[in-house]
């Protein structure tokens, strides 16, 4: 038996998660680091890469350790009682890592070693309802066309990259370069669909 909540909190500052739940209609509030008062939470050190990591237990390892701090910050805040959603998204090739570039450079290397290649793109997805922990992970694959430097170039200095796991945004100017995608194309974007809305009838919270 579930028990029903009219809203859920997003423990994610993407705008595209955002959306993508909105588009099934679940109301939603933040639940942002940073707020006045709270103690501060070092983003980098959860998303640091365990040396042999493979990418799937990365992303479901980061994953949790968000939703362990989004846990600790509703409950140091005294918020109303709401399931909390937390997502994480990684590209691998390979066993190679490839998170949010640094700069404008790494940036540029990772696109290079992407092009004309087929990679994952894994997006884990973790909800807490009360006491329980509710998990999924979804894989797709995506193959690059081959880039020259000069493209890639170009695309880089759209500042897109920037901030994307992977230093892409299929949904943005990247998509020019796609040539094929296997799995969840909101996955890709940062918030599978199927996974998700699997996880919040679970919790309630969604009938459709």
């Amino acid at each position: 038996m579930t028990q029903e909540t009219s809203f859920i909190y997003l423990a994610s500052q993407s705008p595209r998660r955002r959306q993508l739940l909105e588009q099934l209609g679940v109301p939603l509030q933040p639940l942002l680091p940073n707020a006045e008062g709270d103690e501060p939470e070092d983003a980098e050190a959860i998303e640091a890469v365990l040396p042999g990591e493979a990418p799937a237990a990365y992303v479901e390892r980061v994953t949790g350790l968000k939703l362990d701090a989004a846990v600790a910050r509703h409950a140091r805040r005294g918020l109303t009682p709401a399931p909390i959603l937390c997502s994480d998204t990684t590209v691998a090739l390979g066993r190679t890592i490839y998170g949010k570039p640094q700069d404008a450079t790494d940036a540029a290397r990772m696109l290079a070693e992407l092009a004309g290649q087929t990679h994952r793109v894994l997006t884990a997805v973790a909800l807490q309802v009360g006491a329980r922990r509710l998990t999924a992970v979804s894989v797709s694959r995506v193959r690059f066309a081959p880039m020259s430097a000069a493209q890639i170039e170009d695309y880089v200095a759209t500042g897109e990259p920037l901030g994307k796991a992977g230093a892409y945004a299929i949904q943005g100017r990247a998509a020019a370069y796609v040539e094929h995608i296997a799995g969840s194309y909101s996955g890709i974007m940062g918030l599978p669909m199927y996974e998700t809305a699997r996880l919040l009838r679970a919790a309630g919270v969604l009938r459709v």
